[in-house]
């Protein structure tokens, strides 16, 4: 049994790009789970770019799981070359425990995005769901239909890891519109 898997959805981007476009890449960390999603922004329109998910398997050892994290993310980062990155700020719900191995996952996501120079803006998922779906309190579904829409996929893209890591993406750009206007 392959301890880790990572998912792909499109070939890998030292594909043709505009230099005149923002890439950004948006992140929902996880030790299990880690999604990812690459879009281009040229000011008017989100284009997708690839996403998918770094799994590991509870079968390896904690510290080796993130080791796996810090190896697959650092290859996506040298792949797609984002200039900048967005993730949901971290929360804690019932369970203290798994709070805490997401924040270590995150922690090796934000370190390998500082090597590569690269700084987080991290957005609640209420504003995440404002910017994507127009309202704070917008249902997961909800979430991933408006970033099927709005990046022009046939289908929603999956796992849902991947499809939240778009959705923080497209707020990134959408609240860089603002930003920056």
């Amino acid at each position: 049994m392959n301890p880790t898997k990572q998912y792909l959805r499109k070939p890998p981007a030292s594909a043709a790009r505009n230099p005149e476009n923002r890439r950004i890449i948006g992140l929902d960390p996880g030790l299990a789970f880690s999604g990812w999603g690459v879009v281009e922004w040229d000011r008017r329109i989100l284009r997708h770019v690839a996403h998918g998910c770094i799994e590991t398997s509870p079968d390896i050892p904690h510290a080796e799981r993130l080791l796996v994290i810090y190896r697959r993310f650092r290859a996506v980062l040298e792949g797609y070359a984002p200039d900048e990155s967005a993730m949901e700020t971290l929360y804690f719900a019932r369970n203290v425990t798994s709070a805490l191995m997401v924040a270590e996952a995150r922690g090796v996501i934000a370190m390998t995005l500082a090597q590569q120079g690269l700084s987080v803006r991290e957005f609640s998922p209420k504003v995440i769901k404002q910017a994507v779906v127009g309202r704070g309190e917008a249902d997961k579904a909800q979430v991933q239909e408006m970033v099927r829409v709005i990046l022009g996929l046939p289908a929603v893209p999956a796992p849902d890891h991947a499809a939240d890591a778009l959705g923080a993406a497209v707020c990134c750009a959408h609240t860089a519109c603002w930003d920056r206007a």
